[in-house]
């Protein structure tokens, strides 16, 4: 149960983040979504520096850890996880696991919100 919180309180930080960069105003000159993108960069690069720090220092504690990387960077962005995930399966070897993965969850992610948009309608 502590887990929980504990990741829930790293979420809510996150998320709040997210939300004050979403509200940042910011004139955009093209359609590129460059605040969600900046989010999801930031984020894959904040969980990248958590991961490669902590996999060089075993005794930081595993709830600080599951509290940035889940937490924070979870409510911050999943696509920082999934980054991870990606990067994980190449460094493991299984590149072409890696592509389906990346492939797949593209596309079906945004068929998805497209059929959400058809059965709404």
């Amino acid at each position: 149960m502590l887990n929980c919180v504990i990741v829930g309180l790293g979420g809510f930080i996150g998320t709040v983040l997210r939300y004050l960069i979403g509200v940042i105003p910011v004139k955009e000159t093209t359609t590129f979504p460059i605040k969600t993108f900046i989010i999801n960069i930031v984020g894959a690069f904040v969980i990248g520096l958590i991961a490669a720090f902590t996999a060089k220092n075993s005794d930081i504690n595993p709830r600080l850890i599951l509290f940035l990387k889940v937490g924070l960077c979870g409510g911050f962005t999943t696509f920082s996880t999934f980054a991870l995930e990606t990067s994980d399966l190449i460094s493991n070897g299984n590149v072409i696991t890696a592509f389906m993965y990346v492939i797949l969850s593209v596309i079906i992610g945004i068929l998805m919100v497209f059929t959400a948009g058809l059965i709404i309608k």
